[in-house]
């Protein structure tokens, strides 16, 4: 092990390899128009439209989210730890001829400043939290009041045995791996399992977990959809049956809390 080095280098170093490849598999890029109306309508029904107000994306990426809500017309910054992710979100930016606004940073402690934004919004992140509780507490202060916090997770864990027995017929059928260029190696594999190993939801980021956290740190009106059928089924056209049954019977999720207003 190197000196100094501590689960969050470790994490952003995983997801800057992941880099390369990340737009590539099904479930992070946008391949079809369905599937692009199926998250503008879940972002929309949560959020509302952009109206030009602030929005901040947390763990970016390659800007997939932030380009969705620039679509709907947010003023949309990206904050992501790995400059790799970020090259590409930027090139997609500069191709779309979008002015979303990336930053590299720490989605725990972005440095932004209090009452900042009108919209949270991250996708895959609070899984790989370190410290969650004051995760919350710092994006609480970033937003406005009557802000919104939009959380678009699944407990990766604990899965039912509807999703396991789905998963041992796929990789019994279509293999561990995937070919080509979407391939995990053994030793990302590995690298993966020591940062779940090691964040605070080793054991599953549960969705009620989540919402008692963020109700704690002052939230409201925290709304938890479990059924994200739509973004699903659009999916589909990508994956085969198994995986698409797969992924569909996974404990995924959207949460969506406000911060109250509070009056003068």
């Amino acid at each position: 092990m190197r000196n100094n080095y501590t689960i969050r280098d470790e994490i952003q170093e995983y997801w800057s390899k992941r880099a390369a490849t990340f737009d590539l598999q099904p479930g992070h890029e946008i391949f079809s128009q369905s599937e692009r109306t199926a998250w503008q309508d879940l972002l929309i029904k949560h959020l509302g439209r952009g109206d030009n107000r602030k929005a901040l994306d947390l763990a970016c990426g390659t800007g997939v989210i932030s380009h969705l809500m620039n679509d709907i017309g947010f003023d949309v910054t990206g904050i992501d730890w790995s400059d790799a992710m970020l090259s590409k979100a930027r090139q997609k930016s500069s191709d779309r001829q979008t002015d979303i606004a990336f930053f590299i940073g720490d989605a725990e402690r972005t440095g932004e400043n209090d009452g900042s934004y009108d919209v949270i919004v991250m996708r895959h992140l609070v899984w790989t939290l370190v410290d969650p509780q004051t995760a919350f507490a710092h994006w609480f202060s970033l937003l406005k009041p009557g802000g919104k916090l939009l959380i678009v997770d699944g407990d990766f864990v604990n899965n039912s045995i509807a999703a396991r027995l789905v998963k041992t017929l796929r990789i019994a059928f279509e293999g561990k791996h995937l070919a080509g260029p979407l391939a995990k190696s053994p030793e990302m594999q590995a690298i993966h399992q020591s940062i779940l190993s090691q964040v605070y939801f080793s054991n599953g980021a549960k969705a009620k977990d989540i919402a008692a956290m963020l109700k704690h740190e002052g939230f409201e009106n925290i709304n938890v959809q479990t059924r994200l059928t739509a973004i699903h089924r659009a999916q589909s056209s990508q994956m085969g049956l198994l995986k698409f049954l797969e992924r569909s019977i996974q404990n995924r999720y959207a949460i969506c809390a406000v911060k109250p207003v509070v009056p003068e």
